[in-house]
């Protein structure tokens, strides 16, 4: 699934915000990257555009960390100390307290795989869980994704992420812990929460058949990028010195 969304997805942000990491680099510290620019200019160029990939690969470690210690907390199982980590665990803690989520008996599963053979595609939800929010406070079982940053407002939601959740939410089945596999239960609602060091927010987000279509082109269009040809060959007149020889090859 990441690959599918990370091949087909087009994120128009990503450009703008990688700029503006290196315009904060540059205007942090303008006398010493003027006095490169001008010594060293080809390390320089080298050192700035390394920095969105830089903080997108520091990102992608803690978000890992943070998952591992909610499932580590979920599970009631240690977790090594992560100084940097406890301020996101301590909003998910907050969240299960406001929605008195009981883990032994609301939490249906952690972390699990999902595929779905007939379309090709297999992925990992972060949560499914139990919660009182139908009408009369009946119970209903909530896929819910992780999401968490350091700096992004904490009601960010990106155009794939409906997608990302209906393909987990439509995929038929899951794999058990000795890898075999079974039907994977009915999803009422699904949603986002989004841990920041401070705040937290729960937002649903709509994974219904609309979206899993959605995301079932997306899956082509993956799939012919991945298997599209990397070169072309150039046309030419039939009377041009060397066509005959083109064609013969």
């Amino acid at each position: 699934m990441t690959n599918v969304l990370g091949t087909s997805v087009h994120k128009p942000a990503l450009v703008p915000w990688g700029a503006g990491l290196v315009a904060d680099a540059v205007i942090s510290d303008p006398i010493s990257i003027a006095h490169r620019a001008r010594t060293e200019p080809h390390a320089l160029r080298k050192q700035l555009v390394a920095i969105p990939r830089q903080y997108t690969e520091r990102a992608q470690n803690l978000g890992t960390r943070i998952h591992n210690r909610a499932q580590a907390d979920v599970l009631g199982v240690p977790y090594p100390a992560d100084p940097e980590v406890e301020p996101y665990a301590r909003q998910l803690a907050r969240w299960f307290r406001l929605w008195h989520v009981d883990l032994g008996r609301d939490v249906e599963a952690v972390e699990t795989t999902v595929m779905h053979r007939q379309y090709g595609y297999a992925g990992t939800g972060d949560l499914w869980v139990w919660l009182r929010s139908g009408r009369f406070r009946r119970r209903q079982l909530w896929l819910v994704d992780y999401k968490s940053s350091a700096n992004k407002p904490a009601d960010t939601v990106y155009d794939e992420q409906p997608l990302q959740l209906a393909a987990l939410r439509w995929a038929p089945e899951w794999l058990l812990p000795d890898d075999t596999t079974e039907p994977a239960p009915r999803v009422h609602r699904t949603a986002l929460l989004n841990l920041r060091p401070r705040s937290h927010r729960f937002i649903e987000v709509p994974s219904t058949r609309e979206q899993f279509r959605a995301f079932l082109g997306a899956v082509r269009t993956a799939r012919y990028l991945h298997n599209a040809p990397s070169a072309y060959p150039a046309v030419v007149p039939p009377w041009a010195p060397g066509a005959s020889d083109r064609k013969a090859a």
